[in-house]
């Protein structure tokens, strides 16, 4: 088995090259494409695999499409690159060499809504979630640490359908092993509202509400969405969502799960402006209110009306 990446700083970055580096020596099936990024990560892995890993080079829509081509073979290709660049430029070869060719894969990105801000635009995709959700039975992680990264990649490759792995340089202090198979963890119980926080939100989410009356429940599952444990942590039909791309972008399961109630949802994420200033991640959260301190305002203006 190859050695494990040595770097200075675990990442979801890491966690994912060493777990892939384990499983294609460990599972005949699992294939691994890519478009550039991350080649020099698997350098060994592609002289002992070289059927199995696949360099296209900077060709993103090409890499889904011979992922799919892999996946008619048997295989169970792991696709990865930057978010931008692996759902929303490859989108129509996700939407029709996988899901409507009846095919799947596993797609992995980096760089989440704005981690890398000083690289613009192009590298930014606070939509790519509402994108893949907009396709049908996709299953969706978000972990909020890089402990938990090994076990959402090695679940996805035992899955039969397609999923997409969000990673992040955004980090939870402490990983969450209770939100496991897609439930909920209740943090902190409380009786004035549900508080959801998904993936890397949980920190800044915890800080935001300390002292307050609600439950906070974390989940890195966001498709499909624990429901069933919603319903019944939103006791007093007042849900805030929070999540790390596109405001709103689960707000209509919460809707459907709720629809039997009269309730209140505040949607808290990434907001529809474009900042064009590249600044700091941290600069941005304060941007979209998605800081501890922005966090608090909107929950105390949601919660007391002022």
């Amino acid at each position: 088995m190859a050695a494990p990446v040595l770097t200075e700083e675990i990442t979801m970055r890491t966690r994912f090259v060493d777990t892939v580096t384990e499983l294609l020596d460990e599972e005949p099936r699992t294939a691994l494409v890519l478009a550039d990024i991350s080649a020099y990560l698997f350098t060994e892995q592609a002289g002992r695999h070289p059927d199995r890993v696949l360099n296209v080079g900077i060709r993103e829509s090409l890499m889904v499409s011979v992922g799919g081509g892999l996946a008619l073979t048997g295989l169970r290709p792991i696709i990865h690159s930057y978010a931008p660049f692996l759902v929303e430029r490859s989108f129509e070869q996700i939407k029709l060499d996988l899901t409507h060719q009846g095919m799947s894969a596993v797609l992995v990105s980096v760089g989440a809504s704005y981690d890398w801000t000083e690289g613009g635009r192009t590298h930014q995709s606070p939509g790519d979630v509402a994108l893949v959700d907009s396709l049908p039975d996709w299953t969706v992680y978000v972990p909020g640490h890089p402990d938990e990264v090994p076990p959402l990649l090695r679940t996805a490759v035992r899955r039969d359908d397609s999923v997409y792995l969000r990673l992040s340089n955004r980090s939870n202090t402490v990983p969450r092993p209770a939100a496991r198979d897609g439930r909920l963890d209740v943090v902190r119980r409380g009786g004035r509202a549900l508080v959801l926080a998904v993936g890397p939100m949980l920190d800044p989410v915890l800080a935001a509400t300390d002292g307050l009356d609600v439950t906070v429940a974390y989940t890195n599952t966001v498709r499909p969405l624990d429901l069933g444990a919603l319903r019944d942590l939103a006791a007093s039909d007042t849900v805030v969502l929070v999540e790390p791309y596109l405001s709103g972008t689960s707000t209509r399961l919460i809707d459907e799960a709720l629809s039997d109630r009269p309730h209140r949802t505040l949607a808290l994420g990434v907001s529809r402006a474009e900042q064009r200033r590249y600044g700091t991640p941290e600069q941005h959260d304060v941007l979209h209110g998605l800081d501890a301190a922005g966090l608090r305002r909107s929950l105390w203006e949601f919660l007391t009306g002022s």
